[in-house]
């Protein structure tokens, strides 16, 4: 059977960030992908945990430090123009300096520091992508979640302190990144197989979750009873979120962009995932803030209130979810921050502290996420983002333990100065839209929305664009979490692995 599901699930497994939009592919061809068996290598899990902990046995080249530090400037310089600029993101830059390291090569950079470029890249990208998801409403796949909460925070005068908490997360969650490396090495390694051949259960697991805790707006005097009805309009987000999801990416090969990074079917290739998240969480909640009339007030520069035990508790929470997922086959770094959800109990909107809370834990689950994909690589052997699929076709399938300990020493720098920029960034922008009309300002952004949609995905990507809109002001109207509409990506993928597809 011939189907394009390895649009979906091939690009889910590299973390959901970019959808490879190829020709249709045997599902055999699919399975392969999605677990990882590329080329038809297998790896003895008893001993993958190894891998960090032994050094390689052959000789280890130290970059040269001009062209080091030269590299990690241009990644950090790249991973703020992804960060900052809708629609493109660290995958399209991985994959275009892979193809371009032959040339890239030429000028003298060796292909560790052309990878060192590419995870410079990706982990800057974690932090600047809050920017455009609080003050324009267009997340990725990653910031999704994080749209509604920074929205409000943003029409409380108080869109810079989400910009920081964001940022305080992504760092925070570098440390604890790093004390859950060994335990996770070592628990995944040993049970890598058996939780890659029960995803299915795993995520319908998720997925019910996701319902039984939905409780709805809390009205004095209401029913015993009443929260079986907001179960219910949760069950109806995710099955409308899903189905739209699933149609989309089987016709995602409808889309004629007038713009592309790549040819049709390259990893670099634009992705139906602009129009389905941009429609669900950002186009959405512009337009309600254009029907409710809402204003953005004077925007304060001042610290968050936010008391250190729930931001360290937010940083926990977010590393945990982001460390587990960069492992598992399939399921994109957005789901990570689905499970950070969890632990967030509460409507956001009502609960200032929470929704703060699970804006630092989002951004964590991403760091996290794009650091443990690295390790992850480094263990299993397999890649779980674009970004990690081009240092691997760079550096080889396994790195040597001197591989990663420059990359982790490279990680903890660009953290720093991304942090720094984050926050320089975040605390600029209220000065320059200070003097802006704010519903003049929701009106243009979304018509830019809509061009980019065109630009990128084109007339197919503008009608999933359109029907997402609606679907993602469902919530809204029926007094149920946001999350729910993530069932655009958890439906698809769930039923893969119960071969409904």
């Amino acid at each position: 059977m011939v189907v394009c599901t390895r649009n979906l699930l091939e690009s889910l497994s590299w973390n959901g960030d970019s959808f490879a939009d190829s020709a249709a592919q045997p599902f055999g061809e699919i399975a392969d992908a999605i677990t990882g068996e590329w080329h038809g290598c297998r790896q003895d899990q008893r001993n993958v945990s190894k891998t960090l902990l032994t050094p390689a046995n052959h000789h280890y080249i130290m970059p040269e430090p001009f062209l080091l530090a030269l590299s990690i400037l241009i990644g950090f310089a790249l991973g703020v123009i992804s960060g900052l600029v809708p629609g493109i993101h660290t995958n399209n830059f991985a994959l275009i300096l892979l193809a371009s390291s032959p040339v890239i090569s030429d000028l003298g950079f060796s292909n560790t520091e052309i990878a060192v470029i590419i995870l410079a890249n990706s982990i800057t990208h974690t932090f600047l992508n809050i920017i455009p998801a609080v003050y324009l409403g267009a997340p990725d796949a990653d910031t999704a979640l994080a749209v509604l909460p920074g929205h409000d925070m943003l029409l409380d005068g108080m869109g810079a302190a989400a910009v920081r908490l964001s940022a305080i997360g992504s760092a925070g969650s570098i440390i604890v990144s790093l004390l859950l490396a060994i335990p996770l090495i070592l628990f995944f390694g040993h049970y890598y197989e058996y939780i890659r051949d029960n995803m299915g259960w795993i995520l319908l697991a998720i997925v019910a979750l996701m319902i039984l805790t939905e409780s709805g707006r809390y009205i004095e005097g209401q029913g015993s009873l009443v929260h079986l009805k907001y179960k219910f309009r949760a069950m109806i987000v995710i099955l409308m979120s899903g189905a739209l999801g699933s149609i989309a990416f089987e016709n995602a090969h409808l889309m004629q962009p007038y713009f592309r990074f790549g040819s049709f079917g390259s990893s670099c290739s634009p992705s139906i995932l602009l129009s389905l998240l941009t429609g669900l969480f950002g186009a959405s909640v512009l337009l309600i803030s254009i029907l409710t009339k809402s204003s953005m007030p004077a925007q304060r520069r001042s610290s968050p209130d936010l008391r250190s035990k729930w931001v360290l508790r937010g940083i926990a929470v977010g590393s945990i979810a982001g460390s587990i997922v960069a492992w598992l086959p399939g399921v994109s770094s957005a789901i990570a921050t689905v499970l950070a959800r969890f632990a967030i109990r509460g409507r956001l909107e009502h609960h200032r502290i929470r929704a703060m809370e699970f804006i630092v834990s989002v951004s964590g689950a991403n760091t996290s996420n794009a650091v443990f994909s690295l390790i992850a690589l480094s263990v299993i052997g397999y890649p779980r983002s674009g970004a990690m699929i081009a240092v691997r076709d760079l550096v080889g399938r396994t790195l040597d333990a001197h591989t990663v300990l420059l990359f982790l020493i490279v990680i903890a720098f660009v953290s720093i100065a991304s942090y720094i920029i984050t926050i320089s960034i975040g605390d600029f922008a209220p000065s320059a839209l200070a003097h802006v009309n704010y519903q003049k300002l929701c009106a243009a952004i979304l018509i830019g929305l809509v061009l980019m949609v065109i630009a990128f995905n084109g007339t197919f990507g503008l009608a999933v664009f359109l029907t997402a809109i609606p679907i993602g002001m469902l919530p809204y109207y029926m007094g149920i979490r946001k999350s729910h509409a993530m069932g655009v990506i958890l439906l698809p993928v769930l039923m893969y692995y119960f071969g409904m597809r």
